[in-house]
């Protein structure tokens, strides 16, 4: 009776899910929105049930939508099915919120990378060659258009132009770890909302002064900045590695940074203005403002500032 149960809930929420999917694929623009939403029967079937049957309910509409369903199908499946399954195996173990964010970003990061491999295997399209190309083009385009205006670059400075052009595609795995990190915080966030509605479990996200990263992630920011100084040479895998793990640390340290703030603000009682003021300055000097914030958090994390205020 309870298999019975339990097989009527995953045949509801695979219809919801294909519904969605064929939204997603047929109505232009829309998946902007639907991507947030696509992961969320996979959550509400993992939470209720666990991995095997979470696991069980993904392998089957991954071959459903295969077999049915148009080919753009299976990487929205691979990228919904991981990450959904692994927030809503984070919500059954009962993890923390930011916990469970961490694993579904984790999932939505194998997605994307599934998206690239999709598109390599079945398209013939090298993403990385097609940035490549397109950077050309544009410098290219640039050069005829300044030429128009009587303005005729230097072959190096063309060349400065489209090496920090180039340095950007040498960024996309932190891109795609930032766009993961969007998707699972608000499918993350939307879950919660269903699942407090239809089950009364009271999930939700602690608020965002409490947010404190673990001490090795700043260990790990040093060590990548020291290795930025060895110069690797340029387009190696190294190279690579270290400049995305250099950028993708900063970024959590910024975060740790504005969540300190906040934390400050809350335990001095002061004006609510000081973080709206903080972002402010970060979206008109983002330079000067994103760097002071990451001090912040380096200070914060690697002193224990907050303890510290807590003994005061």
């Amino acid at each position: 009776m309870k298999n019975k149960s339990i097989a009527r809930e995953g045949l509801v929420f695979s219809v919801i899910y294909i519904l969605l999917l064929y939204t997603t694929i047929f109505v232009p623009a829309i998946e902007l929105i639907t991507i947030f939403f696509l992961p969320i029967p996979f959550v509400y079937f993992t939470s209720k049930h666990g991995l095997k049957r979470g696991i069980s309910f993904f392998i089957i509409n991954l071959l459903v939508v295969s077999l049915f369903i148009a080919v753009l199908s299976i990487p929205f499946t691979i990228l919904a099915g991981l990450g959904g399954t692994l927030i809503g195996l984070a919500i059954h173990e009962k993890l923390s919120a930011y916990e469970t964010w961490a694993r579904g970003t984790l999932g939505f990061v194998l997605g994307l990378v599934s998206i690239f491999v999709f598109i390599q295997l079945f398209f013939g399209i090298n993403v990385i060659n097609e940035f490549n190309e397109t950077i050309s083009e544009s410098v290219e385009m640039s050069q005829d258009i300044l030429s128009n205006f009587g303005l005729e670059p230097t072959a190096s400075e063309l060349e400065m132009i489209e090496e920090q052009m180039l340095q950007v595609i040498q960024l996309i795995p932190v891109f795609l770890v930032i766009i993961a990190m969007i998707i699972g915080f608000l499918t993350q966030w939307l879950s919660y909302k269903l699942l407090n509605r239809k089950d009364k479990l009271g999930l939700k996200f602690p608020p965002f002064r409490n947010f404190k990263l673990p001490k090795v992630v700043i260990w790990i920011y040093f060590i990548a900045i020291l290795l930025t100084w060895l110069q690797f040479e340029q387009g190696t895998f190294t190279y690579q590695g270290v400049i995305n793990v250099t950028n993708l640390t900063a970024v959590l340290i910024t975060l740790q940074g504005f969540s300190f703030i906040l934390y400050y603000v809350y335990i001095k009682k002061l004006s609510k203005v000081i973080p709206v003021i903080a972002i402010i300055m970060c979206i008109l000097f983002p330079f000067m403002g994103l760097y002071m914030i990451r001090i912040l958090g380096i200070i914060d994390l690697g002193f224990s500032l907050r303890e510290r205020i807590e003994k005061k």
